[in-house]
């Protein structure tokens, strides 16, 4: 997995969450995965097709996800209801959309699929052949996981 791939999903991410939440952002210690991940609650799921294939996850829990979705609706949510979903969706596509940006800028070309958000207990995401990395980013609001799995086409 070339750092060129995910530098800018990672930078993007710290930036979108300082920017939108406020408050102070710390990234945790990156680490590898090679297995299965299990998902901590809630997850939006962005696939990436073209001169790479892959995929990136936000993944927090259910609480981490109902502060952030409270916090960019500048309003305390009750419940994981169709506002919060949508709210916790467009981070994720407003965070991919920049980094897809600035790796177009790079000559990298490759499309991304509308983000897809999964919620439950007791989840895995598999990631085949491909090894991920995760990137924690600290929020006031709680934790959220950047999992990038990118490999260049053969």
């Amino acid at each position: 997995m070339r750092v060129e791939y995910i530098n800018p999903f990672v930078e993007t991410a710290f930036s979108v969450l300082g920017e939108v939440l406020g408050g102070e952002v710390k990234r945790g210690d990156l680490y590898l995965k090679s297995t299965s991940t299990p998902v901590m609650g809630v997850a939006a799921l962005v696939g990436l097709a073209g001169d790479v294939e892959g995929r990136v996850l936000f993944d927090m829990t259910m609480e981490t996800a109902m502060n952030i979705a409270s916090t960019m609706n500048m309003e305390e949510l009750k419940e994981f209801d169709e506002l919060a979903k949508a709210t916790i969706t467009e981070l994720a596509n407003i965070v991919t959309a920049q980094a897809v940006t600035k790796l177009h800028e790079l000559g990298f070309r490759f499309d991304l699929t509308p983000p897809t958000l999964f919620t439950g207990e007791r989840m895995e995401i598999a990631n085949s052949d491909v090894e991920a990395l995760i990137v924690p980013i600290i929020t006031q609001q709680g934790k959220v996981e950047v999992n990038v799995a990118i490999r260049e086409r053969n």
